[in-house]
């Protein structure tokens, strides 16, 4: 795994990340792709059993980064006006005004996001790839810049809608928390009575701020070998029958969007080999197999890694 450089890295993003440590511990590797993945420009779900810091961590990177969010729990019976607004009638204007719900804000949590139905899991598809709503035919655009991090527990758990493909492929990358070490988990119950919550930690950066800094993301280079790396790795998904979803075009961008903001993090700006494959479980597991196997299977991935020699 790359080291971060403090002398390439901003050092507002190193005072992210250090303190985002504080408050998910053990889970550096984890902190550092989410990072990522909102630096370039990207949605973020996280996945795992409840109780594992999902919601803590999709908290305190909003504040961190210091944008305005609004946490909004799926559930069964959410309707997709709850989530992006419904006209009312104005007796005094005597016509109907567009009342903003939620999704007006520059960080959605969508906590639980497969415990509300496939149709309002969809309302979410066009704000995630357009950064806009249309409702009754106006457009509205969203706050820029505009994430949403959502939350998702395993689709064996009860009560729970598997996300169709296509929602699941406008999430540039997909985390598994997992336990703790048993030393940070220590760590933590040394610390139950203090917990630092996540509303108590300093805004670092700010909408104007993250937004130079994916400028600088999108200018890092990639050489043409490396292009081909990432290339055939997308081109032996569409070989093997036994994958259930072959890597698209828009899966190859955004894993080279996901690999220069991973190089960016680790202090260059140009990519390596090496930034791909840190992030490449993370961008394609979740596109190759879809809805179709149970959390925490990252064997597609692997074996196209392994597969597929890098260039040097």
């Amino acid at each position: 795994m790359p080291v971060l450089s403090e002398t390439r890295q901003p050092s507002a993003l190193a005072t992210v990340l250090a303190q985002l440590q504080t408050v998910l511990l053990g889970k550096e590797r984890q902190i550092q792709l989410a990072v990522a993945c909102l630096l370039a420009r990207g949605h973020l779900l996280i996945e795992d059993l409840p109780g594992m810091g999902k919601t803590l961590l999709s908290q305190s990177l909003a504040n961190s980064l210091g944008l305005s969010y609004r946490r909004v729990q799926f559930t069964s019976d959410l309707l997709p006006a709850d989530l992006l607004g419904v006209s009312i009638f104005e007796q005094q204007e005597q016509r109907f005004r567009f009342h903003p719900g939620p999704i007006f804000s520059q960080v959605l949590l969508a906590d639980e996001i497969n415990r509300a139905s496939p149709k309002t899991q969809s309302a979410l598809l066009e704000a995630m790839a357009e950064r806009q709503v249309s409702h009754e035919g106006e457009t509205y655009p969203l706050p820029l810049p505009f994430f949403v991090i959502a939350t998702q527990n395993p689709i064996d758990q009860a009560g729970t809608f598997a996300l169709p493909e296509s929602q699941l492929d406008r999430f540039l990358m997909r985390l598994e928390l997992g336990f703790p070490n048993r030393q940070a988990e220590l760590a933590m119950l040394r610390g139950s009575d203090g917990d630092r919550p996540s509303a108590a930690l300093s805004s670092i950066l700010n909408a104007e701020a993250l937004q130079e800094l994916q400028l600088e993301v999108a200018k890092v280079r990639a050489s043409d070998p490396l292009l081909e790396y990432l290339l055939a790795l997308v081109q032996e998904s569409r070989q093997r029958s036994q994958i259930p979803n072959p890597l698209s075009p828009r899966a190859s961008k955004a894993i080279l969007a996901a690999a220069k903001a991973w190089a960016f993090l680790s202090g260059r700006d140009y990519v390596l080999p090496e930034d791909i494959q840190v992030i490449f479980p993370a961008v394609a597991e979740h596109r190759l197999r879809g809805s179709v196997t149970g959390q925490g299977d990252r064997r597609y991935a692997e074996s196209l890694l392994e597969s597929v020699d890098p260039v040097r």
